[in-house]
């Protein structure tokens, strides 16, 4: 039997358009995990270039990574810095 080789999954790989980018982040946002949230502005930096992410951000990369990992949820500075970046607006509506 010939072994399969497998790749872990990575979102980034599939954010190819904005429609994309938008529908994932607007469901990141709907499910209201601070934690989720991050890891899928995460998602979306790795798809458009972290390095850039972090000359705009004036942030490190290790320090992007490690926000946007997922596994807590940054402060709320950081979140705004890299929604503005990537050319995000939040926008609030009543429920």
């Amino acid at each position: 039997m010939s072994k399969v080789k497998t790749r872990p999954f990575d979102m980034a790989n599939y954010l190819n358009d904005e429609e994309d980018v938008t529908a994932y982040l607007q469901a990141a946002v709907e499910d209201g995990d601070p934690a989720l949230l991050a890891a899928a502005l995460g998602d979306i930096a790795k798809a458009r270039g972290m390095t850039q992410l972090a000359k705009d951000t004036g942030m490190s990369r290790e320090s992007l990574y490690k926000s946007l990992s997922g596994e807590r949820a940054p402060n709320s500075e950081t979140l705004f810095k890299v929604m503005r970046a990537l050319g995000f607006k939040l926008t609030i509506q009543s429920a």
